[in-house]
């Protein structure tokens, strides 16, 4: 059995274009490339989303929860091409959502656990299995696909 790889956030820095404030991926916990990846976000109340949404009741909003598996999906797919990310020529794209559910609302404390399982890849498309945890309990999940084009 090989040993699980982990990615810290300048590794994951050194794969994703995305930054503050839309870097969703705190950490790589593990990646068996071409089968699963589990990461995690740890959401705090210094999100810049919470005081609009909403200021007495902040709830983390769900296509955040949706972008943070699809970010984790990427890391997946770069992983099981060459364990690099996108050249400077190429942007990775989020493009389809299929059986988005939201389970339970993620609120600042929680550490959302990533995991993403791809289902298929055709032609540089690839479709993924994804959920969205907090402390055992699913909070969301969806199958999403990505693919790769030039800029």
């Amino acid at each position: 059995m090989s040993t699980p790889i982990c990615m810290d956030i300048n590794e994951i820095l050194k794969r994703l274009p995305h930054r503050y404030p839309f870097l969703l991926v705190d950490r790589v916990i593990s990646i068996d490339p071409g089968k699963e990846i589990v990461a995690l976000k740890n959401v705090s109340m210094n999100e810049p989303f919470f005081p609009g949404h909403y200021p007495h009741h902040p709830v983390m909003p769900g296509v955040l929860i949706i972008e943070a598996m699809a970010q984790t999906a990427a890391l997946l797919s770069f992983a099981a091409m060459d364990g690099g990310g996108p050249d400077e020529n190429s942007v990775y794209y989020f493009v389809g959502i299929d059986g988005a559910r939201f389970k339970r609302p993620v609120v600042p404390g929680d550490q959302l656990i990533l995991k993403v399982q791809p289902i298929r890849n055709m032609r540089g498309l690839w479709k993924f299995k994804a959920t969205a945890e907090v402390d055992g309990q699913l909070a969301a999940e969806a199958e999403i696909m990505c693919t790769m084009k030039a800029k």
